[in-house]
């Protein structure tokens, strides 16, 4: 399950966690170091704007778009345990099977560091006690714009709505510890126009057919290998990757 936060600054948060893990939003923001704001749900505008999702699709994948490159994502230690993880790919329609090191696969091949934490752990913070997810605050700015502002005019004139230009709230930077295979991975994803959506999908496609011919082999008692010719997976790989590409 994927839940998207923003906090009084604008700035988003991705919190992946199983179903059965229970989060306090109160004690997650103490344990940012949020202050009273602390974090809330993003609306949508905010989802669709910057993970480029409505509601119901947040998922650890909308971090592949360019817009969502500053957006944190908070994972629920529990996943680790888990054999199959399940997320939505950016549609609710479809849900994804994969292994934690896989995820962690995506995650740096697009230049995000996997960040593992106990949802559930209520740590004192004070003085002496800093918030102990602080590092995990995102650096950056977000952009948000205001439909309108009523320009002031003469008494007698007629009023009118003025678009108000986009405005950035300004983030104080924070230093970021960088994977150091992350930039090889990023520089295999991204190209100078954004994501590259072809090596995406392929990259998507190598996760999941492994999976998919391991389960499919148990379920029908066949081989993995006979299961490959009579599905001729390559051919199958080539038919699957316009539509993964045009989602």
């Amino acid at each position: 399950m994927s839940c998207g936060f923003q906090d009084k600054k604008h700035r988003l948060y991705i919190v992946s966690a199983l179903a059965d893990t229970k989060v306090d939003m109160k004690i997650l923001s103490q344990r940012l170091g949020l202050g009273k704001g602390g974090v809330r749900m993003a609306p949508e505008e905010n989802l669709r704007q910057v993970l480029q999702v409505p509601l119901g699709c947040v998922t650890p994948f909308a971090l592949f778009n360019e817009s969502a490159s500053a957006v944190s994502l908070l994972l629920d230690q529990g996943l680790k345990s888990k054999q199959s993880c399940y997320f939505h790919p950016l549609t609710n329609d479809v849900t994804i099977a994969l292994s934690s090191s896989n995820l962690d696969k995506f995650l740096l091949s697009i230049g995000k560091q996997p960040a593992y934490v106990d949802l559930e752990a209520s740590p004192v913070v004070g003085k002496d006690n800093p918030p102990d997810l602080a590092d995990l605050v995102p650096s950056g700015a977000f952009c948000s714009s205001e439909e309108s502002v009523e320009n002031p005019t003469p008494k007698d004139a007629p009023q009118v709505n003025v678009p108000k230009e986009k405005t950035c709230l300004p983030v104080k930077a924070k230093p970021k510890v960088q994977n150091k295979g992350a930039e090889s991975s990023e520089s295999k994803v991204l190209t100078n126009n954004g994501p590259n959506v072809e090596i995406f999908a392929s990259d998507v496609l190598e996760v999941i057919f492994p999976l998919f011919l391991s389960e499919a082999s148990k379920k029908l008692n066949i081989k993995q290998e006979e299961l490959t010719q009579i599905l001729k997976l390559d051919d199958f790989k080539r038919r699957a990757a316009p539509d993964l590409e045009s989602v």
